[in-house]
């Protein structure tokens, strides 16, 4: 049986400017993916079967094993994107009261991954998204290829619950979406009631989060059939931070 969804509402590249700014969160669909990256619908799913080899997140204080994921960092300035040596992810427990304060070292991306010509369109056309909003400078972009999976009956995408990153901007790209059910995309206003609620199910549909503005958080997922575990939910994450990498003071 299906799960009944609701719809993201999608607005076009054209507009994405405009709706951050008039109310700090956007959601597009592939096609406005595309255009705003520059990648083509093939471009992108080559890079699909990558997410079959991520290594497990050894660092979950839940003590669950439902994510998988690598981190790599970039500095993005214009069409420019460099990458940057690897580090650790760090966020302060302001942002993140589960994994906050704790050096997080993952595996970087595939060397093959990131010389794919959609990769470095991706961080380009979201670093440009960001200069129209913030101004141009320089971006300091971390990149996170995560694989949530229900082996053990249940993944949960956000275990540190609705939250802020710390950065300028939040790039959320639903990669695949396999058997499972649940997985709905939260977005609050950081200091009012207001949000909205809906999943993304189209892959190379995102949401794209004025950080300093929202808070968000994508419900647990669970086995579309109880009989079949093993379905997954793929996302990448990109941040985009002006003035530098967030690190331990």
């Amino acid at each position: 049986m299906t799960t009944a969804t609701l719809a993201p509402p999608i607005t076009t590249p054209a507009r994405l400017a405009e709706a951050l700014r008039q109310r700090g969160y956007a959601v597009i669909d592939a096609a406005g993916f595309g255009k705003l990256t520059g990648a083509d619908a093939g471009a992108l799913d080559a890079l699909k079967p990558s997410w079959d080899a991520l290594p497990p997140d050894t660092y979950l204080r839940d003590g669950g094993r439902y994510r998988r994921r690598r981190h790599s960092c970039f500095v993005v300035e214009g069409p420019l994107v460099l990458p940057a040596p690897h580090r650790a992810h760090w966020q302060p427990v302001e942002y993140n009261a589960l994994h906050g304060g704790l050096e997080r070292w993952f595996e970087p991306v595939d060397a093959a991954v990131v010389a794919q010509p959609a990769w470095s369109a991706m961080l380009a056309g979201f670093g440009a998204v960001c200069s129209s909003l913030k101004g141009a400078q320089p971006w300091f972009v971390e990149a996170h290829p995560l694989r949530i999976d229900t082996t053990g009956g249940i993944g949960r995408p956000t275990p540190e619950g609705a939250h802020r990153d710390g950065v300028d901007l939040v790039v959320v790209a639903l990669v695949d979406r396999t058997a499972v059910k649940g997985g709905e995309t939260r977005v609050f206003d950081a200091d009012g009631p207001a949000g909205v609620r809906f999943t993304l199910i189209e892959p190379w549909s995102a949401l794209i989060l004025d950080d300093a503005r929202v808070i968000h958080e994508t419900t647990p997922i669970q086995p579309e059939d109880a009989a079949l575990p093993g379905g997954h939910r793929d996302t990448l994450v990109l941040t985009f931070r002006r003035g530098g990498f967030q690190g331990p003071a």
